[in-house]
């Protein structure tokens, strides 16, 4: 009964070591995020020009957030944020791979060093830390790496505790496996793959490894099979994370995933020699009873001898993979008819509110080059005389409208999402900026819909505008054009490389045509010139054009996230601070 209950209490101690490992290595990967997002976002963005800068960016970035997984699904969700190119993903994988081989040898650290003394310091420091605001993710990173470093303690003496090497069942079932057998060795290779898939943590099934082969039950050639089989089951993540995300997404997940199974199936064809000259390295005879204490030591050497093997034969055949993923993942074909697709955002893809707001903005870019796709074809309705073809062009307009409406919902949703993670400070204030640019964008599109509606309205009393009315609503279209475009250009670049100074330019002009144009108006009204009607369509469409221009500053001013001032505050009614 004793026996029993001591069992089950090292059972417990084992999964709750286990557990803790895993909230460990996820709370400092998270605490590093979110004290380097922005940094990190820098360097994966531009410090991959080539195969070779992007390998060794995926390895730093892996080695400081100590997560494969997260760098792989970071890289991923900048595939789909237009970020990264394809080919620069891969090498970043590549390196990714490279940079998780140091968790194993921090484990294997925590089976020859006493941890104990780091672990309580680092407690105290971390809740110091947390407590003061500006340190707490710092507070959050210590408490992550002690949190990891005592779980490997507690791993350590649960294995002295179970005294694996000496229950007789416990050695017999591992000795009835030939460790000479590739059917053996590919049964290991499945049971560490499933069990990652399952888990969701290579570090988890690593650590796992590293203890029964530290207690000498489990031989070196079956706890490396379960190494290989991590390395395969470690890119479930970002293949689940990329399954509702685009195209190109998923091709960057599925190359994460034939990267490691072609290094596999090599290092299958020369196990025996790979794992041997691996052994010899550390000085490990297999052969030899003992030396378990070097068996962690061989694990780390293999895992990284592994990746760097794999990750030297493939870079230089990156183009290559890319064929290889694009033919088995093709680019499906648009419908012809359109409908609201968000390029950018990717609900399943929210891992770290930086990339997520990122693929926001990137979102929010797109939704202001469609409001001037959508200006566009009103404009078009100014020329278009035949009635059959102005109706399907005011169709065009009416669709686009309601697809400024569920852009603004989707992107608004989205960030609500995004809301609910924690957040910097710096953090939030860009989601209120960006709620605000998305509700000024669905403006727009109003404002292009009533101009429509306005002509369509005149298309339908059989009457036209005069030549001079429509040269002068053409040259007030062409402004707000210009306004839009300048607008683009602020939504699209980073705010410290634009000149605010070009919006306002063009929001006066609109202003200064527009009280020019109101007055030509009414003296034209009184002079008989055109009846009252045409008048009222023609004041109508002239002072839709201005709002669209105040609705397009508004969009400026809350992508700098403040008010800004006017270079000719005559010619503008607004007070800008």
């Amino acid at each position: 009964m004793e026996t029993t209950q001591g069992n089950i209490m090292i059972a417990m101690k084992l999964l709750g070591a286990l557990g803790l490992l895993i909230f460990g290595m996820r709370m400092m990967s998270d605490a590093l995020q979110k004290m380097a997002g922005p940094q990190l976002r820098h360097i994966l963005g531009r410090m991959t020009t080539n195969r070779l800068t992007g390998m060794l960016t995926g390895t730093f970035v892996t080695c400081a957030v100590q997560s494969s997984s997260a760098t792989t699904v970071m890289t991923v969700s900048f595939v789909s944020a237009g970020l990264l190119t394809l080919a620069q993903a891969i090498s970043v994988i590549m390196g990714a791979n490279i940079g998780t081989t140091l968790t194993a040898w921090i484990m294997s650290l925590g089976y020859n060093v006493d941890l104990t003394n780091f672990v309580f310091p680092a407690f105290a420091v971390g809740m110091t830390l947390i407590y003061r605001k500006r340190h707490r993710y710092a507070g959050d990173f210590l408490f992550g790496i002690a949190f990891m470093f005592l779980s490997l303690v507690m791993l350590s003496t649960a294995g002295k505790e179970m005294d694996l090497e000496h229950n007789e069942d416990v050695v017999s079932f591992f000795a009835s496996f030939d460790t000479g057998s590739y059917l053996t060795i590919l049964a290991f290779l499945a049971i560490g793959t499933v069990i990652t898939c399952i888990v969701q943590s290579s570090a988890a099934v690593m650590a796992i490894t590293i203890l029964l082969c530290s207690t000498g039950v489990l031989p070196i050639y079956l706890g490396i099979a379960l190494v290989m089989g991590e390395n395969i089951g470690t890119t479930a993540t970002a293949n689940l994370a990329a399954l509702g995300a685009g195209t190109e997404a998923r091709r960057a997940a599925l190359a994460h995933l034939l990267f490691n199974v072609f290094g596999v199936i090599w290092v299958l064809c020369v196990f025996y020699p790979f794992v041997n000259m691996v052994c010899s390295i550390v000085g490990y005879d297999p052969a030899q009873a003992g030396q378990t204490d070097r068996l962690p030591v061989v694990l780390a050497m293999f895992h990284t001898c592994f990746n760097v093997a794999n990750t030297s034969l493939l870079i230089g055949l990156v183009p290559q993979m890319e064929r290889v993923v694009c033919w088995l993942l093709p680019m499906k074909e648009q419908p012809q008819l359109e409908q609201l697709h968000l390029q950018y955002i990717e609900s399943g893809l929210i891992q770290t509110p930086e990339i997520a707001i990122l693929q926001a903005q990137k979102e929010t870019a797109q939704f202001g080059a469609r409001t001037q796709r959508m200006f566009g074809m009103t404009c078009q309705l100014l020329d278009e005389t035949e009635d059959k073809t102005f109706t399907q062009l005011f169709r065009q307009v009416e669709h686009q409208e309601d697809l400024t409406d569920q852009t603004e919902l989707e992107i608004a949703r989205y960030l609500e999402q995004v809301s609910d993670r924690h957040l910097s400070d710096e953090s939030k204030e860009k989601i209120r900026q960006m709620l605000r640019e998305i509700s000024e964008l669905e403006s727009i599109g109003d404002s292009c819909y009533h101009m429509a509606r306005t002509m369509n309205r005149l298309q339908e009393s059989g009457k036209s505008l005069q030549k001079l009315q429509t040269e002068h609503l053409k040259a007030m279209m062409n402004l707000c054009d210009d306004a839009l475009t300048q607008m683009n250009i602020a939504l699209s670049s980073p705010r410290e490389e634009y000149d605010i100074n070009e919006s306002f330019r063009a929001e006066n002009e609109i202003n200064l045509m527009r009280q020019r144009l109101k007055a030509d108006n009414l003296r034209a009204v009184d002079d008989k010139q055109y009846d009252y009607a045409l008048g009222t369509i023609f004041g109508d469409l002239i002072n839709e054009c201005e709002k669209l221009g105040d609705y397009v500053i508004n969009v400026v001013e809350a992508r700098f996230g403040k008010k800004v001032v006017s270079l000719q505050p005559k010619w503008n009614k607004k007070e800008y601070l």
